[in-house]
């Protein structure tokens, strides 16, 4: 059996997007322009979803106020 030792430059390791933690099944997903907010549901993305009001894409309330 033949093990190998690894020789890359191992830049990858971040933790990418929000920090390597998600934003959990609750929460908003609000509209920046008009401020409509809509229960987020889980599994699907706030993003996917445009604002009854301005048909604008919604994002989720925690992002917004970062």
């Amino acid at each position: 059996m033949n093990l190998g030792f690894g020789i890359g430059a191992g830049t990858g390791g971040g933790k990418g997007r929000n920090n390597g933690g998600s934003l959990g099944p609750g929460g908003y997903c609000v509209c920046a322009k008009c401020g409509h907010k809509v229960a987020h549901k889980q599994g699907v993305k706030c993003t996917t979803l445009r604002c009854p009001v301005c048909d604008k894409p919604l994002i989720r309330e925690e992002l917004l106020h970062k």
